[in-house]
């Protein structure tokens, strides 16, 4: 880990963005993106900090805030559901991925993000395999996008108390699906998934 920005760094290569999103593979609630800008990468404040899927929800909200009191700045980018189905979810994501990048107050001598090349962005950058598991960077915007998300799917779970969005946080697990054939999609669940398209479609 921290290969990457240790390279750029030593070539005198910064301020570096690390740009993730959560949420892409949600059949409910929004894409969220998040781009983060850090000091030093290799703080010692920084060291817990992992792709947010090998995190619990417990760690992944202490170290949220911790990236929140350090980072040099921070975008975070709402796609809502209607978007994603009105764009479909992979340009919606590299839309966001843009914006969120736009967005910072700090401006990037180089971009990092997880996976995939993002088209027209206006700085150098690279995309990184798996690179929420690699790129310290990243992995801060993979958390500050998770948690985001987390927060805004319990919050969605209180006006829609059917679907048990706080557990699942719009992922399709059986309980979800049992919810959905029951109650119908509400208005939070993206019409563009097979999944709720079988159900609008009956």
């Amino acid at each position: 880990m921290k290969v990457i920005e240790q390279l750029l760094t030593q070539a005198g290569i910064s301020p570096i963005a690390g740009v993730d999103e959560a949420g892409r593979g949600a059949c409910a609630g929004p894409l969220v993106i998040a781009s983060v800008v850090l000091h030093d990468p290799f703080a010692p404040e920084l060291e817990l900090v992992r792709d947010s899927k090998e995190l619990s929800e417990k760690k992944r909200e202490e170290i949220f805030e911790v990236i929140q009191s350090i980072a040099e700045s921070i975008s975070v980018v709402i796609v809502p559901a209607a978007e994603v189905d009105a764009r479909g979810v992979h340009a919606a994501n590299l839309d966001g991925m843009r914006r969120a990048v736009n967005g910072l107050d700090v401006l990037p001598a180089y971009v990092l993000t997880d996976g995939y090349a993002i088209e027209g962005l206006g700085f150098p950058n690279l995309a990184v395999w798996k690179g929420d598991q690699v790129v310290v960077s990243i992995s801060a915007a993979s958390i500050i996008a998770k948690v985001t998300r987390d927060r805004i799917m319990r919050e969605m779970d209180a006006e829609f108390p059917l679907y048990g969005f706080a557990g699942h946080k719009g992922y399709i697990t059986s309980a979800h699906t049992k919810a959905l054939n029951e109650h119908g999609p509400c208005a939070q669940h993206r019409r563009s998934f097979s999944n709720v398209a079988a159900l609008i479609h009956k």
